[in-house]
């Protein structure tokens, strides 16, 4: 049975755009309390918008250790507890490749993409582990499972770390009730496609995943029985455009 979401909290980073935002609006319409997290208080504000008078903006860049541990404490003294973390908040940069990837463009995307996930998910777990349970989903990729050219060295080793991560989280804190779940989607169309170094057309987009399918799968991560732990998820699109490009260059005339 699904659990009954009303009058819990979940803190989300990455809230402005995309997975975050979509991910926010479904748990705050489930009934959830949601404390929005992000780097632009307008992009937070038109969120907050939308969660039918539960969000709560707590600016934030995840790169900054000490301001997580700040927003954490401040969740955690206003509410009490903290049920959910939804660490969304993620990066990728339009030169990604080896030939043309900055050192200062790697350092960029790590801070973010894997240590500011792992700043979240500390900050968060001594008081999930004190009351007895709570629900960390971290947004990895589906390069955090497949090495590709398309995503570039940087992003690829964070989500591959991250998942790392997170099964660590399970290893150590689900005696305590704990639970982790790296969500690796595939191609959806969410404002970070606008990095992409060749332009994504509005048709493929349109065949992508889109935002609002990850937050009804969210939702139910988030709905399911405190005893049940999905410990990855992955989300692609059916019209995958990286299976059809590998199909027409080794199977030949597919019906």
């Amino acid at each position: 049975m699904l659990q009954d979401l009303s009058g819990k909290v979940a803190w989300v980073t990455g809230a402005g755009t995309g997975i975050g935002e979509s991910g926010a609006i479904a748990l705050a319409q489930a009934g959830m309390h949601v404390v929005l997290s992000g780097r632009r208080k307008e992009k937070l504000e038109g969120v907050a918008a939308q969660c039918e008078g539960r969000g709560t903006i707590e600016e934030l860049d995840v790169a900054d250790r000490d301001s997580v541990s700040e927003v954490a404490e401040r969740i955690i003294q206003k509410f009490g507890r903290i049920d959910v973390l939804l660490a969304s908040a993620g990066i990728n940069v339009k030169e990604r490749n080896w030939h043309n990837v900055t050192l200062d463009d790697w350092d960029s995307v790590i801070r973010i993409d894997l240590d500011g996930a792992f700043y979240c998910c500390k900050a968060v777990l001594p008081t999930m582990k004190a009351q007895g349970g709570g629900l960390i989903i971290n947004i990895s990729s589906w390069a955090g499972k497949h090495v590709s050219v398309v995503t570039g060295p940087a992003y690829t080793a964070a989500k591959h770390a991250m998942n790392a991560m997170n099964e660590s989280i399970n290893m150590e804190a689900g005696g305590f009730g704990v639970r982790a779940c790296a969500m690796c989607p595939g191609e959806v169309a969410t404002p970070i496609l606008d990095n992409r170094p060749i332009p994504v057309s509005a048709e493929d987009r349109a065949k992508m995943v889109q935002a609002e399918d990850c937050g009804e799968v969210i939702r139910f991560l988030a709905q399911l029985p405190s005893h049940v732990c999905i410990n990855d998820l992955t989300i692609s699109p059916t019209y995958n455009r990286g299976y059809i490009a590998q199909a027409k260059g080794y199977i030949p005339n597919p019906d």
